[in-house]
């Protein structure tokens, strides 16, 4: 049987899976005892969590939100030089980037310590993730030795620190969440005791469930979910009834009512696939979408998902990358895709900007914020383009990817692309009804 054996794929920077259906299936039915255990930590908390997120779903898009501080782009040593990588993230406007620490790769400690004092020398905020392997698991002395150099390595150089890895799928080497807990018990205390900030579970995915038995055990804050919805497409699609921000309040309720504490959440990984990349693409079918997609998504997801007020802060994944990456990398000139200019353009306008309100009675989304005396309108469909008769004047128009256009009127279309609408000072707009 393969299914204990790791083969990484530097295509997609992510395991293969590399056991077949069959064996994961048997090793499944093996740990059923450990599946049914997940019961009674999610139902003597089902009250609570089932109160907050109806709490939270009311409370959705109707208070104020600080969009300071949201936005961070994780970077690869394999992917680019630390210099290049600081030019890209200061050109995109990011302060804060997300770099991972494989622990089968030991004897590079030192180079990811020289990658990220770069990093931050150029003035980033990093944070690590640590990745781990069946093997970790297997051989728990190997896995704190790990822990003990890293923990040498990044003194003073992060102040976070993210355990573990998409755990819950099966190709990074862990079958349970007790053998997740087997980790990350050990880690959570020598990180905390180092002085760093312990950050976890790094769930992958639409499996909630897992979060009270681990935060019964372990007291993360930050929590950090690798919060995808690109099986579903577009972040407004619901799956099973939710779409991302009906998730969102379900997460953040689960994850406060686990233990009656309240905790700032983070997504430390989000992206679309892309079509057309081929065996660079994490992701086969459904899930690969276009470039252009791929753009509109990224803005609408952290849109939708930075003003519920509910998540602090939100990592792509990850600037550089044939698959998905924000630049395209598979010619001698490397080309940045539109989502690197959604992101930028987003990034320029709205940091430092706070939510204010979602505008209704238009058919389409239109969330309004206000920077200094300035306020800004951002406008999309889900689903096609309509003419909208908007209920305020307009100075200029930005679109997605950061060119200017006129305004001739409140009358305009609006598509599945965002725009940005700069309006008019409110005394400007009263004596133009």
């Amino acid at each position: 049987m393969t299914v204990y054996s790791f083969d990484w794929n530097p295509l997609t920077d992510q395991p293969h899976n590399v056991a077949s259906r069959r064996e994961r299936l048997l090793v499944h039915l093996r740990n059923i005892k450990s599946y049914l255990s997940l019961l009674p930590p999610n139902l003597k908390r089902l009250y609570p969590m089932v109160k907050l997120y109806y709490d939270y779903r009311r409370q959705l898009y109707q208070q104020p939100v600080a969009f300071d501080a949201l936005g961070g782009v994780a970077v690869s040593p394999r992917a680019l030089p630390a210099e290049e990588a600081l030019t890209y993230l200061k050109e995109l406007g990011v302060q804060r980037t997300l770099v991972r620490l494989p622990s089968w790769e030991r004897e590079k400690l030192a180079s990811y310590q020289d990658y990220i004092q770069t990093l931050r020398k150029g003035e980033m905020e990093v944070m690590v993730a640590l990745l781990q392997n069946r093997d970790d698991v297997l051989d728990p002395a190997r896995w704190e030795g790990f822990l003990l150099e890293v923990r040498d390595a990044l003194d003073g150089l992060c102040r976070d620190i993210e355990i573990g890895h998409a755990w819950n799928r099966t190709k990074w080497g862990i079958w349970t969440y007790q053998e997740y807990l087997q980790l990350a018990r050990p880690a959570f205390s020598l990180i905390k005791e180092s002085g760093f900030r312990a950050l976890g579970p790094a769930v992958i995915d639409f499996e909630f469930h897992l979060y009270p038995p681990v935060l019964q055990e372990i007291d993360f804050e930050p929590v950090t979910s690798l919060l995808y919805v690109d099986r579903v497409g577009a972040p407004e699609n619901k799956q099973f009834g939710w779409s991302t921000s009906a998730k969102v309040a379900l997460l953040k309720a689960m994850v406060d009512g686990a233990t009656d504490k309240k905790r700032e959440l983070w997504v430390t990984e989000v992206n679309w696939p892309l079509a057309g990349t081929g065996d660079y693409s994490p992701a086969a079918g459904k899930p690969n979408v276009s470039e252009e997609e791929q753009a509109n998504f990224l803005v609408r997801y952290y849109l939708l998902v930075g003003a519920t007020g509910l998540v602090r802060r939100i990592y792509w994944w990850q600037l550089v990358a044939p698959g998905y990456g924000l630049i395209d990398s598979r010619d001698k000139v490397w080309r940045q895709r539109p989502a690197y200019y959604a992101l930028k353009t987003m990034t320029r306008i709205l940091e430092g900007a706070q939510f204010l309100k979602v505008v209704p009675g238009l058919g389409s989304y239109c969330f309004l914020f206000g920077k200094k005396e300035q306020k800004i309108a951002v406008c999309w469909r889900h689903q096609g383009e309509q003419k909208v008769k908007l209920p305020f004047l307009i100075d200029q128009g930005i679109t997605r990817d950061g060119e200017s256009f006129s305004v001739s009127s409140s009358e305009m279309v609006i598509s599945e692309r965002p725009v940005y609408l700069f309006l008019r000072q409110e005394e400007t707009e009263e004596s133009g009804r």
